[in-house]
């Protein structure tokens, strides 16, 4: 008896087989070189855009498999709720991806080929279109300002003093004790007064520290950590 693939799903040809995974790998891969082109943070993850291609692939063959059927559609959720993911997406804009290469392999499973290749030809480019130009960007640099003192005397009115001289605007985030009480920890968020440099900062607070710990975290609002 001849083998037919066709014959076993009712659904699908191996001519769909092989278009479906071959178009939602290409459409996979351009997403993940416009995401290696476009990432901007120093969390790069060759994984994670290996992933991506995986994915897309994975998705098209989820749709191939469920097809019009309700009770496999069912049976396949209920079969993927048991896997749990630990690893933490690091960027809101990760989570973008993910979709649209999801989206991608819906649509090429499902037989959309070309809502498939338009959408990822599209939004592509929207998204090269944002990092060339750096659509919403705010240029405004902040730093994050980290101080330990003693938590006797005058230091923290000391420390407001410098920071009405070199900055422009600050603004106290948290005021914490540690090591046992013998220090108090507090964090600003703070903006440069123009001609200032974060050397200036933290030289201008050490003095009033009491030899104590000063970090300037400059650029966090724009690299992950």
């Amino acid at each position: 008896m001849p083998f037919d693939v066709q014959d076993l799903s009712g659904t699908f040809s191996v001519g769909d087989i092989a278009v479906a995974l071959s178009l939602s790998f290409v459409l996979s891969a351009t997403i993940g070189w416009v995401y290696r082109f476009t990432h901007r943070n120093v969390s790069y993850s060759q994984s994670y855009v290996q992933t991506l291609v995986i994915l897309g692939m994975l998705i098209a063959l989820i749709m191939l498999v469920v097809g019009s059927n309700i009770a496999r559609a069912f049976a396949l959720v209920g079969a993927l709720s048991v896997v749990r993911f630990r690893n933490a997406i690091k960027e809101t804009r990760d989570v973008g991806f993910i979709f649209l290469v999801m989206g991608v392999g819906m649509a090429a499973g499902t037989r959309f080929y070309t809502l498939a290749v338009v959408a990822t030809v599209a939004i592509c480019l929207i998204i090269t279109v944002m990092y060339r130009f750096n659509w919403f960007a705010l240029n405004v640099q902040r730093q994050v300002v980290k101080v330990q003192v003693p938590p006797d005397g005058d230091h923290v009115e000391g420390i407001r003093a410098v920071l009405i001289r070199l900055t422009s605007e600050f603004e106290l985030v948290s005021m914490e004790s540690v090591r046992g009480g013998a220090l108090t920890e507090l964090m600003y968020t703070v903006r440069l007064a123009k001609g200032k440099e974060p050397a200036d900062l933290i030289a201008e607070l050490s003095g009033r520290t009491a030899g104590q710990r000063v970090t300037v975290l400059t650029g966090y609002d724009q690299t992950d950590l």
